[in-house]
């Protein structure tokens, strides 16, 4: 994401006056908000993840895991091992959007009881 003369946020080509609008764009969506919200609760591997999200396909946890580590999200770990090794964690700036999600989760249980 990057800052335009008249400062306008630009993220992934597009052009956003509100920054709202940015981090909806970054985590906005059917899984990305749930993904770093496990993330946050502990480092998972993506069979781990896959059972959580059973509703998804693997294709699209996998996008959704992608782009959140193109976004500087979710770091993921690859060990040189057979089978496969791979676990997904939370980076710096991902923990940094917890906080946001606590507040989403306690606002929804808050209006559910209406």
């Amino acid at each position: 994401m990057s800052t335009t003369s008249s400062d306008r946020l630009v993220y992934r080509g597009k052009e956003y006056t509100c920054g709202i609008d940015v981090t909806l764009a970054v985590v906005g969506g059917k899984w990305k908000a749930s993904i770093l919200w496990h993330l946050a609760q502990q480092t998972m591997r993506f069979s781990d993840l896959q059972r959580q999200f059973s509703d998804t396909t693997r294709k699209m946890l996998t996008q959704q895991l992608r782009e959140l580590e193109t976004d500087g999200l979710v770091h993921r770990e690859v060990y040189p091992q057979v089978p496969p090794k791979v676990e997904y964690s939370l980076t710096p700036k991902g923990i940094s959007i917890y906080p946001i999600l606590q507040q989403m989760c306690s606002w929804a249980r808050e209006h559910l009881r209406d």
